[in-house]
């Protein structure tokens, strides 16, 4: 499948879609391999957000300083920042299954390390920036390599309903980590809270290495060679449907998913409901994400049309959400806006996945992960500044508009090069825009 340089001799696929659609919201989960690695996940994405809550607390708590919990958040994202792109072609280049059971085992010694140390009451506020560090280390090949595994397991067509389902995952323990971290550091401190994010890679370490290697779809791994960060780039700058896809979640993840900034500022400035009415529409948005990641898990295909419309959807629904009068109607809000947020990130990661050759698969991902995780900390100084400066509103209007305009922009350019035209017309009495190849509508303007 590859030269000496890690060049595939197979084109990708032209069109990002599923071959097959689904019956089943849990279809994926039939396969064995892939069910144990959703239990593990389950449990270990739960002792993370865990691990999250009581760090944060736990440096708060040292420094009395929110300027050092920025700095905790950011030196866990600062190696994918950093070295984002060379995690990619080292999981090209190495089986997935191995380089999981080390990137898991190592954010397991992390978190025991910071039980230990504040169990036992010599834990410093450097002890805490040092773990948070080589968790991003160890980030660096695990969120790739985890993208990468997904198909390996579960194969092409039931790639979508696994990414989806993963993104369910994902925002179930991060509705029941929090609250559980929440009990165990008022009912028996920090240090319990780590402990039990250390023993939850259990689950997915022994999930790991009960998969039957037998059932996997292997892929041809990428041989060492030169130039291969750089041949990656390239593949991406090459097809239409990458390339853009990426800058998408990379406008839509800078720019329109500063919701911590947002949300503080609106509860406690613009309507003044205090920790209680945050954690509300914290809990609603997470509710609405679950919800849009079991619905991408029913739909089964990912298409280029459905991202574009639902991240202009979402951008106007944070628009409308900036002029709401009321904080109840503001919070029902992020419900839909929780749902079409996650519809773009599942829809961009499966569009993608899909599109790629699974000899550059580790490359991609490493790249959309690196512009969608290291988006946010990049763009939250500016938005904080801005809501700050101008006010709540403004600042989550913005985020709306950049989002909206980019998907729209974004569109438009994909609909030029696919030699697509918009067309509106009516339909049974109502408006309908849509876009068809250059060559019909001019044959019908001609008629």
């Amino acid at each position: 499948m590859s030269t000496g340089s890690g060049t595939p001799s197979a084109p990708a696929p032209t069109a990002p879609t599923t071959p097959a659609r689904t019956s089943s919201m849990f279809s994926s989960l039939k396969v064995r391999n892939y069910r144990l690695f959703f239990i593990g996940q389950v449990v270990s994405n739960t002792g993370t957000w865990m691990q999250r809550i009581a760090q944060d607390w736990l440096v708060l708590s040292l420094t009395g300083s929110s300027a050092a919990v920025g700095i905790t958040t950011a030196l866990q994202f600062l190696p994918m920042l950093l070295f984002g792109l060379y995690g990619g072609v080292l999981v090209d280049r190495l089986p997935k299954r191995p380089a999981l059971l080390v990137t898991q085992s190592a954010m397991a010694l992390s978190g025991l390390a910071l039980a230990a140390l504040t169990l036992t009451g010599q834990v410093q506020v450097w002890h805490v920036y040092l773990a948070a560090f080589f968790v991003g280390l160890a980030t660096v090949v695990d969120n790739p390599a985890r993208q990468s595994f997904v198909a390996e397991m579960v194969g092409p067509d039931q790639l979508h309903n696994a990414v989806s389902l993963n993104s369910a995952n994902f925002q179930s323990a991060r509705l029941v980590g929090p609250a559980v971290a929440g009990l165990m550091i008022t009912g028996v401190g920090t240090g319990w809270a780590f402990l039990a994010n250390g023993l939850s890679f259990a689950a997915p370490i022994a999930g790991l290495l009960m998969m039957r290697a037998r059932e996997l779809h292997p892929v041809k791994r990428t041989p060492r060679g030169k130039g291969q960060l750089r041949e990656g780039l390239q593949y991406v700058a090459g097809r239409p449907e990458l390339i853009w896809s990426v800058v998408l979640v990379g406008f839509i993840g800078t720019f329109g998913f500063n919701f911590p900034v947002w949300l503080s500022a609106f509860a406690d400035n613009v309507f003044h409901v205090g920790a209680g009415g945050y954690s509300l529409l914290n809990t609603l948005m997470a509710l609405g994400s679950l919800g849009g990641a079991l619905l991408a898990a029913r739909r089964g295909s990912a298409r280029m049309r459905l991202l574009i419309l639902a991240a202009l959807t979402f951008g106007a629904l944070e628009i409308v959400a900036s002029l709401a009068p009321s904080y109840w109607l503001f919070a029902l809000l992020m419900v839909p806006i929780g749902i079409f947020g996650l519809t773009v990130n599942v829809t961009a990661n499966t569009t993608v996945q899909m599109a790629t050759d699974p000899a550059m698969r580790g490359r991609v991902m490493s790249l959309f992960m690196m512009v969608f995780m290291g988006g946010t900390p990049l763009g939250a100084p500016v938005i904080g500044w801005i809501t700050d400066t101008y006010g709540a509103r403004v600042g989550f209007a913005l985020g709306g508009v950049v989002s909206a305009v980019a998907a729209g922009v974004i569109g438009l350019v994909l609909a030029r090069v696919g030699g697509l035209r918009l067309s509106v017309g009516w339909e049974r009495g109502t408006p309908r825009l849509r876009f068809v190849p250059r060559q019909r509508e001019e044959l019908a303007t001609a008629a």
